[in-house]
Formats: C-alpha cells, sequence, structure tokens
C-alpha cells in the first residue's frame, strides 16, 4: 500500500480534523485506500458504510476516501449534510482538493478541505453542550 503522508503529516491532519470538529456536532472522517481495486467509488461506498454511515446522530459525517496509486479522492457525505450543502459543494471541495494534488501540496490541500467542510458542518449542525466525538478521528487504511 502507497500511503504519502509521514507520521508527523498524519498527525497534522488528525489534528485538523479536531479542529473542524470542535465547532459542530459533525465527524470527518480519512480513509487511506492503497488496494488496486478499480471501482474507487464502489469501494469508497463500502468504507463510508462500515465507517460513518448512520453512525452519527444526526447524519452529519463525511469521508474522504483517498487511493493514491490510482489518484483518486472520493468525499461523501451522510445524508443529513447531504442535504444541506448538495452536490455542488462536494464538487467544489473535490476539484479544489485535487488541484493542490496534482501541485503535490498533499497534506495543505486535505486539510483545506477538512477545514472548508467543517465550516459547512458548523453551519448546519451547530456543536452543542451535549455533544460528544461519535467517530474516531484517527485515519484509516486499507
Amino acid at each position: 500500500m502507497e500511503n504519502i503522508f509521514s507520521v508527523a503529516d498524519q498527525e497534522l491532519l488528525v489534528e485538523a480534523i479536531r479542529q473542524a470538529e470542535r465547532q459542530s456536532s459533525g465527524e470527518i472522517r480519512i480513509h487511506i485506500d492503497g488496494s488496486s481495486q478499480t471501482e474507487h467509488a464502489k469501494m469508497a461506498m463500502a468504507v463510508f458504510r462500515d465507517l460513518c454511515q448512520d453512525k452519527t446522530a444526526e447524519k452529519n459525517a463525511v469521508l474522504f476516501h483517498i487511493n493514491f496509486p490510482d489518484r483518486y479522492l472520493t468525499i461523501i457525505g451522510d445524508t443529513g449534510i447531504h442535504l444541506k450543502v448538495k452536490q455542488e459543494f462536494w464538487d467544489r471541495l473535490h476539484d479544489e482538493i485535487t488541484a493542490g494534488f496534482r501541485a503535490g501540496n498533499f497534506v495543505q490541500a486535505l486539510i483545506d478541505g477538512i477545514f472548508k467542510t467543517g465550516e459547512e458542518l458548523r453551519r448546519h449542525f451547530p456543536i452543542s453542550d451535549a455533544d460528544q466525538n461519535e467517530l474516531s478521528d484517527e485515519i484509516s487504511f486499507s
């Protein structure tokens, strides 16, 4: 499996997730897929179902699924957040992140995408006193 993120990079990404989630009840996950599976959207959806789908009370989890060997990024939002931001938000975010990836700015592009996602989550799902971290902030791998 190819993973271009060093341990320090992974720590920066996890900290970005934590910062983005501090303002909202939403949850953000990153999954690095090193498989040679060519049906990336199907694989991303399977990972989303396992890690995120219906695992948050407000259905506001977001998955960044990345396959570096094939240079493929899929962003999936659960139904609660998707209904609020619509497909145009995900498409624009995808384009911005992949432009950063093409420029070789993998970590910063992903951090920027995490923060933009966090802004939308905050806008639509503000944090409450009863908020709890419903999903792990750690990066997962397959």
